[in-house]
């Protein structure tokens, strides 16, 4: 009989989606907490701050969150010390989370 259900590898893969998906809101717990570092997230992403909650449930915002972390190394480095956390961290989040940048659709 063949074994199914989760193999182990993709126990693995869920894993680190998990633990990339948990990095990625804790980055954007980072951008909040600051309302100079979230206007300009929200800048550059095209999102308005009337439609952050509508934003954060489509399925490439939290990939688009470390994409911005990841562009500017002053911004990434202060988020790995703010986080104590390493910044290939914050990469292999990004390689998990599919490591494409994300921008609202905007009309």
């Amino acid at each position: 009989m063949a074994n199914r259900g989760t193999t182990p590898a993709s126990k693995l893969g869920i894993q680190q989606q998990a633990k990339a998906q948990d990095l990625a809101l804790a980055a954007f717990d980072f951008l909040s907490a600051e309302p100079r570092r979230l206007s300009h997230f929200l800048a550059m992403s095209g999102i308005g701050l009337e439609s952050i909650r509508a934003a954060c449930q489509e399925p490439g915002f939290l990939a688009g969150v470390i994409a911005h972390i990841s562009e500017d190394e002053s911004l990434l480095l202060a988020f790995c010390a703010h986080s104590a956390i390493d910044p290939n961290d914050v990469a292999g989040a990004r390689a998990a989370l599919g490591g494409l940048s994300w921008e609202a659709d905007t009309p």
